[in-house]
């Protein structure tokens, strides 16, 4: 597990000692990700690395060299199924120096080049170099659960594990295109950055770089949903044997390992099977003193069942609002997920105990878990009206009042699918963007992001094509960056045996009525997990490290929020006044805009850190 930073210049120029000042200063900026560094350099290539040790007690050191100094590699993220490639490896007659898996990926690359994508299992973004080729290979995981940021100029291509370290070779203005995306999404999609020419690597992509031609990026995976008519009984057997294989196998430590514990299913089975292994695994919750916005009861009750330990904190108002500024920080891009806050403590708080912990992350894109999916469901009635009729409708209600009831239902059920559903965080409309933003671009409309990703699944039945964008939006910009970044920032893996291709293999041949089914969401998944989980939480109603930011706005953090949007410099992007009225509706109960409020004041946190002080 490390975090890297470095770059290939398209002319031969030997090092000097600036540079390396230069890389030493870029790695402390992510130090958190790794106490242990290296550095190589020669006369294209200069890459450092910071390294923690999770997998063994072996020192990782990195970058790691192969074939006499031929090949250099520096790695993040860890290969489940490495002593299986190992044994493979040795089979074929290649000896091992270490006990890594940083060495087992080298070899393998040496031995298939890319080919040896296909056969990882695990979570992973790195670099290799080929000295004797010239050649830079680089990939990244199919779900993007490690980062990788890239920026390529005239002099060189740049990459890192995080933005931070790329950004002063940028200019340092907001990417106008990214901020539209932002408002729409609460995230900035792949492969975009709020930083022009800081890309990101899109999961499932390698590239190849050579001195003097331009990055080649391929793709040598995709996602896919599969679904096969199979039993209900074998579908049961199949989800608890690939599930229970894949929480053992990121199990994986010779650190000490925990699980995050809320009071949700997912979580309770990743613990369950952990503990077959673990009998003594450590749980850890956080919430917040407000009722109906804490999960830690439920946690504790949960642990006192499996018979394990749980540890839990409680965040208060003040907490949550002074390491905001360090958890947009670590985000390197705003993220206007209220749960990354308690994450950050979670991770925090588990830190101190464990070096490894395992979470659910996942489980809800991979087998039906949001309400949202129930829609299609719930408007199939429209599909039997004339199309002819429904826009009839679409336009009648269109002039009927806000909050009337059946209002919306009309609206969603007379509109088509890939114009509704934009993924699981849709905040501002196109329209609400152009009376926010100071300068608008029709160009930049959140459909740029899922229009290509609807051509690819025109045959999809409608719970697999969101699961699909959700997937492929979500889950990569939202869900897996909190996970990585919160969790890094205190020296803590976080590992997801959810997000697990062996795990979604079969997610994937499920049928959309096996998922959502019988008024409830997973439904296959919590069948399968009958009698492996506490019953008292089979079917709790779901809450995900909730955030009472709909009642703080109006109280607590009113006063904090008024001044951040006053105080902010972003006049030259946002109508502020706009921005202050939706804050004023907010705490008059005039209406609930407590999300959007959220979204900007992210940004504009953001904004202070990355652009007003350059």
């Amino acid at each position: 597990m490390s975090g890297f930073i470095g770059y290939i210049l398209n002319e031969k120029i030997q090092t000097d000692d600036n540079e390396i000042k230069d890389l030493n200063e870029k790695m402390n900026q992510i130090k958190h990700r790794g106490t242990k560094e290296g550095i190589y350099t020669d006369d294209y290539i200069r890459v450092g690395s910071r390294n923690l040790t999770t997998l063994t007690k072996e020192v990782n050191h990195q970058p790691l060299s192969a074939e006499n100094g031929r090949y250099y590699i520096v790695f993040d993220g860890v290969i489940y199924n490495y002593l299986e490639l190992k044994k493979q490896l040795q089979d074929k007659g290649y000896t091992f120096k270490t006990k890594t898996d940083t060495e087992v990926l080298l070899t393998l690359y040496i031995d298939k080049k890319e080919k040896a994508l296909n056969d990882l299992r695990g979570m992973f973004s790195f670099v290799i170099w080929d000295k004797q080729e010239n050649e830079l290979f680089g990939a990244r995981d199919t779900f993007g659960i490690k980062p990788f940021y890239f920026l390529e100029n005239n002099h060189a291509l740049y990459f890192a594990s995080e933005k931070k370290s790329l950004t002063n070779l940028d200019e340092q203005n907001v990417n106008l295109e990214g901020l539209q995306y932002y408002l729409s999404y609460q995230y900035v999609p792949e492969p975009y950055t709020l930083h022009k020419n800081i890309m990101k690597l899109k999961p499932g992509n390698f590239f190849k770089k050579s001195p003097g031609k331009p990055m080649q990026i391929e793709s040598y995976s995709e996602l896919a949903f599969k679904p096969k008519l199979t039993s209900e009984s074998q579908q049961i057997q199949k989800i608890q044997d690939v599930l229970r294989e894949s929480v053992h196998l990121h199990m994986q430590s010779e650190v000490p390992l925990g699980a995050f514990l809320s009071g949700g299913v997912d979580s309770s089975a990743i613990v369950a099977f952990a503990k077959e292994v673990k009998p003594d695994i450590q749980t850890f919750t956080v919430g917040f003193e407000r009722e109906g916005f804490s999960e830690i009861d439920i946690a504790k009750n949960t642990a006192e069942q499996l018979g394990v330990s749980n540890h839990h904190y409680y965040v208060s108002p003040e907490e949550f609002i002074k390491e905001l500024p360090q958890v947009i920080k670590y985000m390197d891009d705003p993220v206007a997920d209220p749960a990354s806050v308690p994450l950050y403590f979670a991770a925090r708080e588990a830190s101190k105990q464990v070096k490894v912990v395992l979470s659910g992350e996942g489980a809800d894109e991979l087998f039906g878990g949001y309400n949202i999916y129930r829609e299609p469901s719930a408007l199939k009635g429209f599909n039997y009206i004339p199309k002819q009729m429904q826009k009839m409708l679409k336009y009648l209600i269109k002039n009927f009042p806000e909050g009337m009831k059946g209002k919306s239902f009309i609206e969603r059920g007379t509109t088509p699918l890939e114009d509704r559903f934009m993924g699981n965080a849709k905040i501002f409309t196109e329209l609400e963007k152009e009376k926010i933003l100071v300068n608008y671009q029709s160009e930049y409309h959140y459909k740029n992001i899922t229009k290509p990703l609807y051509a690819k699944i025109t045959d999809y039945p409608d719970v697999h094509k969101m699961q699909y964008i959700d997937l492929h939006t979500w889950a990569r910009g939202d869900i897996l960056v909190k996970a990585d970044r919160m969790s890094m920032a205190h020296g803590l893996q976080l590992r997801s045996p959810f997000i697990d291709k062996e795990v979604f293999k079969i997610a994937s041949e499920l049928l959309p009525e096996q998922t959502i089914a019988k008024g409830t969401t997973k439904y296959i998944l919590r069948k399968a997990l009958e009698g492996v989980v506490p019953n008292s939480v089979m079917y709790n109603k779901k809450l995900g490290f909730p955030v009472p930011i709909r009642h703080w706005l109006k109280n607590e953090l009113y006063d904090w929020a008024k001044n951040i949007i006053k105080n902010s410099e972003t006049d030259e992007l946002i109508h502020k006044s706009y921005v202050l009225n939706l804050l004023d509706k907010h705490q008059k109960n005039q209406s609930d805009h407590s999300r959007e409020i959220w979204v900007i004041l992210v940004f504009m946190v953001w904004y202070e850190q990355n652009i007003s002080l350059n």
